[in-house]
């Protein structure tokens, strides 16, 4: 039996395997000869100034403030005597699709338009129609419950 020959393409493939490979080992010595051993502590240490920002330089002490930990509020503030409003809210069909069971409301008051479903609704209502509804929270936003034509209208 004979012998493989090595052919140009294997050659070429072994050559450059190597100079990856040497490649590698410069950028690898590269690295280590340039990494920054022996930082002092004030070279890493990093400041938030008076706006929030942060910065390499301290903050100036004179424009410090004191607050107060229960001025702090985290997340949304409560919505309080939300039972003060009236719960019955009036307002006009925009759009409804009978096919499909869905329309949408616009309250008269806020001008916000509010999703109605067929399953909210008491009495059979159509487009321009008057309503009064109320407003419970649905899985994509506020949704009309309870919806019925308004008196003046029947």
């Amino acid at each position: 039996m004979g012998r493989a020959q090595e052919t140009f393409g294997k050659k070429e493939n072994e050559k450059k395997r190597l100079k990856k490979r040497k490649e590698k080992e410069e950028k690898r010595d590269e690295r280590q000869a340039n990494a920054k051993k022996g930082q002092n502590l004030e070279d890493m240490l990093a400041y938030v100034d008076e706006n929030g920002n942060i910065s390499a330089t301290p903050p100036d002490p004179t424009k410090k403030r004191e607050i107060k930990t229960e001025d702090i509020q985290i997340g949304v503030t409560k919505r309080e005597d939300m039972e003060d409003e009236d719960p019955i809210r009036t307002g006009t069909v925009t759009f409804f699709n009978e096919s499909k069971g869905y329309g949408f409301i616009k309250d008269s008051q806020t001008q916000e338009s509010v999703f109605v479903h067929v399953n909210g609704l008491v009495d059979r209502i159509k487009e321009n129609d008057k309503v009064a509804f109320e407003v419970e929270m649905g899985h994509k936003g506020p949704s009309a419950v309870r919806v019925k034509l308004a008196p003046a209208a029947v």
